[in-house]
């Protein structure tokens, strides 16, 4: 069996404005847009990334699992985090941490959507030595983690 497609989806009680909040701040473009769902892309050269946005109370979610998103991080990777940042700002955006260089060779900014959805937008950065001696040392390359 051949995976032909697999996004992530958000159940949301706040369809119009998470949808506001990843076409403001990542540029998505709106593909689909109901009052029941929404579907968002955004095209990287030959890639296409999806996210999908899905009304919780609808008939089609199953009546248990009708509850805000947890246990979830939505992380995406980005030409310039610090963009991102400057732009989470002024849109004045419920900011978790600002951008910081991580260990393992990311540059990370931490901000919520409107469900109160962990978001991490991430750049590639140089990785710590030590890092890269555990990358090297169990034989995996750099771009493992890229």
């Amino acid at each position: 069996m051949a995976v032909r497609r697999a996004f992530p989806t958000i159940l949301s009680d706040r369809l119009p404005e998470t949808r506001d909040f990843y076409v403001a701040l990542l540029g998505f473009d709106v593909g689909y847009d109901s009052d029941w769902f929404v579907s968002l892309t955004s095209a990287d050269g030959a890639a296409t990334h999806e996210l999908g946005i899905w009304a919780v109370g609808h008939e089609l979610v199953p009546p248990p699992y009708r509850a805000d998103p947890a246990g979830i991080v939505l992380t995406f990777l980005v030409d310039d985090v610090d963009a991102v940042h400057a732009e989470a700002r002024r849109l004045r955006l419920p900011l978790v941490a600002p951008p910081r260089d991580l260990f393992y060779g990311r540059r990370q900014m931490l901000v919520t959507d409107p469900n109160g959805l962990l978001v991490d937008v991430s750049t590639p950065s140089t990785p710590s030595p030590a890092f890269t001696a555990e990358l090297s040392r169990r034989g995996l390359a750099r771009e493992t983690m890229a």
